[in-house]
């Protein structure tokens, strides 16, 4: 049976469903099941059928975006001690830095005790202005690629039994 891999995401300007989509893309390139599902409709019994999970989160105000921490906060105790050992991956959208969410993805992670398999992929829009962080976002072609190679590479681990 193929092992699954999850992609749980939230965007508001859809910088961070482009690179979810990206990472997707790579990820099907892989013989596993793909899952992909925004935050808001993720519950425990979805990260508990995973065998490798990638969150992709934007960055608001040095932090994770709220609807993302919703998701971990709804499911961190139901599924507290039944993820051990379970790669993930995060992928961070953020205006000009991105290492806090990132930092606090990594914190929540390790409370349940899921195994890193690459460092945070951040991508920065360099969006400063009220008017620049409300507007839709793109996200240049460069970062869509190492989107897309970080969702092949956690589809081809998991394919393989490296993860």
């Amino acid at each position: 049976m193929p092992k699954t891999l999850l992609i749980l995401h939230h965007s508001l300007t859809g910088g961070t469903t482009q690179m979810a989509a990206a990472a997707a893309t790579g990820a099907q390139e892989e013989p596993i099941t793909l899952r992909s599902l925004r935050a808001p409709e993720a519950g425990p019994d979805d990260l508990l059928a995973a065998d490798g999970l990638i969150f992709a989160a934007p960055e608001n105000l040095a932090s994770l975006a709220g609807v993302m921490k919703d998701l971990f906060d709804r499911c961190y105790y139901p599924c507290l001690n039944r993820l051990n050992g379970r790669p993930y991956a995060a992928m961070i959208c953020a205006g000009s830095d991105g290492e806090g969410a990132a930092r606090q993805l990594a914190r929540i992670a390790t409370g349940w005790r899921l195994r890193p398999i690459a460092p945070p992929l951040i991508v920065i829009t360099h969006a400063q202005s009220e008017a620049a962080i409300l507007a839709p976002k793109t996200i240049a072609p460069p970062d869509l690629a190492r989107c897309r190679d970080l969702g092949q590479a956690m589809a081809a681990g998991l394919a393989l039994g490296v993860f």
